[in-house]
């Protein structure tokens, strides 16, 4: 099973540009494809941007110029830089492993887009 630490999110203003980080347990980290959701009050979780092992990506449309997925697989980690947050972007943030044995989940981060 694969752990992960989620850190980043907290309250910010609009306009902010903080970065999520998802630290992951498994050195087979290499080997998935990772990717960040968000889930919205009373909304369906929503997948933002997922990048393969190889570094391809993909983004959902609403999110693909302001967001930006990177990994370092040095560290087992994944990275969502988002820019120019808005309120509607409030929600709790997800980082998802995909692997040969499922999907896996981090703990969710709350990110409050507020003044």
């Amino acid at each position: 099973q694969v752990q992960f630490v989620e850190s980043g999110g907290g309250l910010v203003q609009p306009g902010g540009s903080p970065t999520l980080s998802c630290a992951a347990s498994d050195s087979r980290f290499t080997a998935y494809r990772m990717g960040w959701y968000r889930q919205a009050p009373d909304k369906e979780r929503e997948l933002l941007a997922d990048m393969t092992r190889s570094g391809r990506t993909n983004y959902a449309e609403s999110v693909k110029a302001r967001f930006t997925i990177s990994r370092d697989n040095m560290k087992n980690t994944v990275y969502l830089q988002m820019n120019m947050l808005k309120p509607e972007d409030t929600a709790v943030y997800y980082c998802n492993a995909n692997t040969i044995n499922g999907d896996f989940w981090g703990q969710g981060t709350q990110v409050t887009v507020s003044s």
